[in-house]
């Protein structure tokens, strides 16, 4: 079998009816099962091995203490690249909250997105589009919904899917899914968040975007 590197050093292998099956794209897999990897006698040098099961069937080695750090299980996505190598992943969503503002009379309305400061977690301070995990049996359209509620307090429509980002923060790998929407009631409250503000395409580099949200904002610029 071919050793594919790890983030963390440790080796695994990327099995499919005990054959080696290399994917040519970088894909996100959800674990459906767990199961002890079954070798006799046989032991590693980093100690016991686990072999996640996906959704589609495809299969990864990986070490039980890799499992125990991560907090990985059932449910849970992983990232594996192109060479291999892999990530825990996260699923969330984020909204690209919309709004025309009226300037004097004399001028057209402006077009400003909603960009929020996060208050907590490794990534504190950091500017974003406001939104969060993804729970069991949820779209992502229902769970951006029900995000901004709960830390807005502001019922949003969503308008339009817009694009996913795909970003490796060092510990993991965020899968986000964003979306144009709009206020449908509320004043957008900060139940979580440190600070906000509405900017438009002039300003829009004005507050330090988180390094994820940085690679959305050509196409956000599209839509201003």
């Amino acid at each position: 079998m071919k050793d594919l590197v790890l983030p963390s050093q440790q080796k695994g292998w990327f099995l499919q009816e005990q054959t080696i099956r290399w994917r040519q794209k970088m894909s996100i897999y959800k674990i459906k099962d767990i199961i002890e990897a079954d070798y006799g006698c046989e032991e590693h040098n980093d100690g016991p091995h686990a072999i996640l099961v996906f959704e589609n069937d495809d299969k990864l080695e990986v070490t039980e203490k890799w499992i125990a750090e991560q907090g990985i299980k059932e449910g849970k996505f992983i990232w594996i690249r192109e060479d291999g190598s892999y990530l825990k992943a996260v699923r969330v969503v984020g909204a690209i909250i919309m709004a025309e503002m009226n300037g004097d009379e004399s001028a057209e309305p402006q077009k400003m997105i909603f960009a929020t400061q996060r208050g907590y977690g490794d990534l504190k301070d950091g500017w974003e589009f406001p939104g969060g995990k993804i729970e069991a049996r949820e779209t992502p359209e229902e769970a951006i919904v029900r995000e901004i509620k709960e830390e807005l307090d502001t019922l949003i429509k969503v308008e339009k899917y817009v694009d996913t980002i795909e970003y490796d923060y060092p510990e993991f790998h965020l899968s986000m899914d964003c979306f144009l929407c709009s206020v449908v009631e509320g004043d957008l409250v900060l139940k979580e968040h440190e600070a906000a503000r509405w900017l438009t395409k002039e300003t829009i580099d004005s507050v330090d975007w988180l390094p994820a949200d940085v690679t959305i904002l050509d196409k956000v610029r599209d839509l201003l």
